[in-house]
């Protein structure tokens, strides 16, 4: 059964603590059906501009508050958000094409998000240094100034917050940029909730903007001199434009982005656990993760009843509209994305391939999909996939399974599933990924850890303290109290 979920209201860009309407509008469509979902403001250069003022304007007073007032604030975010969650999961199911659980989850994990920001507030700002003069010796961390964030539409609540709630909480002040895709789950539904928790105004402002001006907007926001750090959370392709741009431009720049992730099965281990998290890791929200298992390392001795476990779980999840909650598999976010994913699988069939499960693709639903037979010289074994399709691979040795892992330019992050924590904890120390989870998938996060990839999957940690570190200044300052020397020339 279809549940009916009403259009939102859209009252403009939020600048300065004002809703900004928008001559232009785009159309943000329901990938699920192609319906229009909302008419959403189309900007440019001048209204990032204008929020890139209003945030600047906004520093001083918000670097100035002190820091249980900040805390306070990120509080009654948390709250307002936890109290309107059935907003954004209906947002999350019309807007992103994600099934109702994964709001769910979504909607929970954002406040958890803010509180974790809060807690960050009572941190240690700095530390007192040893000096050879005598000198009170200190390194501090000072916020930065403005705060430019790109968010993206695969996870919108989560991703949007954690890009934006740490940076905040140092004292900085913030222009989000959420995806053309999910401009409201992402950007203009968090205007709502800092605009209800009494954020003061310039201090979070949210601009939008159709696919056709992303660029002139993105490069404003990145290029401007009053934005000094970029939070950039989306591909390869587009990451490495930001961070050249913010390099060029000497901005501090974090950005989290694709993966090409493993699930090492060992001979040893629970099959329950290991099909459990492959299918979950593999098809969740359609595999539009950036942890995504997307490579499934099965040791060969129990290859063939991995193979049949897995297939008959992954089989039984239901493909279709997310307005029915039944249906687990939804929409992928465009047909952009749909034709990506189509041509890996018809390039794998077409070079060898065998689909066991799957293999299907009518309008943007593409069913669960389990390969075996892959080789490194089809697209899937290399490109990050980013829908629910699964390569299913033997290997003899531990030492070649960290070998196939490592064959990507992504390194984000991994699973083993092992009954020998020690074994684990020797394959995950040569595996190139910022993250490993063992016993578990490779898709995992919380608010407080340091988030983020090696090689092509990113730069620097999103999360906690390592947030705290990417979006703050370091400041050296001294009081001399030993008298230091000068030479008697002077």
């Amino acid at each position: 059964m279809l549940d009916s979920i009403s259009a939102p209201q859209i009252k403009g860009m939020f600048i300065a603590g004002q809703w900004r309407p928008s001559q232009a509008t785009f159309d943000d469509i329901n990938p699920s059906d192609g319906s229009i979902y909302a008419r959403i403001p189309d900007g440019g250069r001048e209204d990032t501009r204008a929020a890139i003022e209003a945030a600047q304007a906004a520093f001083p007073d918000w670097s100035g508050l002190m820091f249980q007032e900040r805390a306070r604030t990120l509080l009654k975010i948390a709250d307002i958000w936890e109290k309107r969650a059935p907003d954004y999961v209906a947002a999350a199911q019309s807007e992103g094409g994600g099934w109702f659980g994964k709001g769910m989850f979504e909607a929970g994990y954002v406040a958890e998000v803010f509180r974790a920001a809060a807690a960050h507030c009572y941190d240690t700002i700095g530390e007192v240094l040893p000096s050879e003069h005598g000198k009170y010796s200190t390194a501090l961390r000072v916020p930065m100034g403005v705060v430019g964030v790109i968010s993206p539409w695969n996870m919108p609540g989560i991703l949007t917050a954690r890009g934006f709630a740490f940076p905040m909480a140092a004292g900085n002040t913030i222009v989000l940029k959420p995806s053309e895709d999910t401009p409201y789950a992402g950007g203009l539904f968090f205007a709502e909730v800092l605009e209800e928790a009494g954020v003061p105004a310039g201090v979070f402002n949210v601009i939008t903007c159709s696919r056709e001006r992303v660029s002139d907007m993105g490069e404003e926001l990145v290029e401007h001199p009053l934005v000094k750090g970029i939070s950039f959370t989306g591909s390869t392709p587009v990451g490495r434009q930001i961070a050249a741009r913010a390099g060029a431009h000497l901005k501090k720049c974090c950005v989290e982005l694709g993966g090409k992730d493993s699930l090492i099965v060992l001979d040893d281990a629970d099959m329950e656990r290991a099909t459990s998290a492959a299918s979950f890791g593999s098809f969740m929200h359609q595999g539009q993760i950036c942890m995504s298992v997307e490579k499934v390392l099965v040791q060969e001795s129990i290859y063939p009843e991995f193979l049949r476990q897995f297939t008959a779980r992954a089989g039984k999840l239901k493909t279709g509209n997310v307005a029915d909650k039944g249906n687990v598999i939804g929409p992928l976010i465009n047909d952009r994305q749909v034709a990506r994913v189509k041509h890996q699988i018809e390039d794998a069939l077409a070079k060898g391939a065998k689909a066991v499960l799957g293999g299907n693709v009518q309008g943007r639903f593409v069913e669960p999909t389990i390969l075996t037979n892959v080789t490194p010289d089809m697209d899937v074994w290399r490109d990050e996939t980013f829908g629910p399709v699964a390569v299913v691979v033997p290997f003899r040795t531990d030492a070649e399974a960290v070998a196939l892992n490592n064959d990507t330019e992504y390194g984000l992050s991994a699973g083993i599933i092992t009954s020998d924590e020690q074994r684990a904890m020797r394959i995950s120390q040569q595996l190139e990924t910022g993250m490993c989870h063992v016993n578990c998938s490779s898709i995992n996060d919380e608010p407080h850890v340091p988030f983020g990839g090696s090689k092509a999957s990113g730069l620097g940690r999103h999360g906690g303290k390592w947030s705290m570190e990417t979006f703050t200044e370091t400041r050296w300052i001294t009081f001399d109290r030993g008298h230091r020397p000068y030479p008697p020339v002077f």
